[in-house]
């Protein structure tokens, strides 16, 4: 599973020209998911992107996560990120979970971050998204499990 993990000021999902899912301050993460993956897959993500030190302390230094900063989470599925590129001018999606495992993962990744984390924000499976982001630094980690 993979979460492109963005520390944001700002972010919201349209669907249709309609918001929705949006969040202040905290992260706004890009899912994909594997063939491979299972739950314990999506619980060690979730585990990282509650946890991994990404915003600042008083010293400026990035020692607080997003649990600590009671930041919010935006989860957003994109298949496109499990895609390989490393041949050709064309990206495979074969390296891609089938929809209906991807679905499932990540409706499960959505259901334990909202168990463990009060706030928590979605774009909608498989849905002619648009994205709308204020990067804060930028700050973006590409985390794998």
């Amino acid at each position: 599973m993979k979460g492109l993990l963005q520390r944001v000021r700002s972010a919201r999902v349209e669907v249709a020209g309609e918001i929705v899912g949006a969040v202040d301050q905290g992260l706004l993460v890009l899912v994909a998911v594997e063939p491979e993956d299972t739950r314990a897959s999506a619980d060690k993500l979730l585990h990282k992107l509650l946890n991994y030190r990404v915003f600042s302390d008083v010293e400026g230094k990035m020692n607080l996560s997003l649990a600590d900063v009671g930041g919010g989470l935006l989860l957003v599925s994109q298949f496109t990120l499990a895609a390989d590129t490393r041949n050709g001018l064309r990206p495979s999606f074969s390296t891609a979970a089938p929809p209906a495992l991807g679905e499932e993962l990540f409706d499960y990744l959505l259901i334990r971050a909202r168990q463990l984390h009060g706030n928590v924000a979605s774009g909608i499976f498989g849905a002619d998204m648009q994205v709308h982001l204020v990067n804060d630094g930028p700050v973006t980690f590409l985390l794998q499990t």
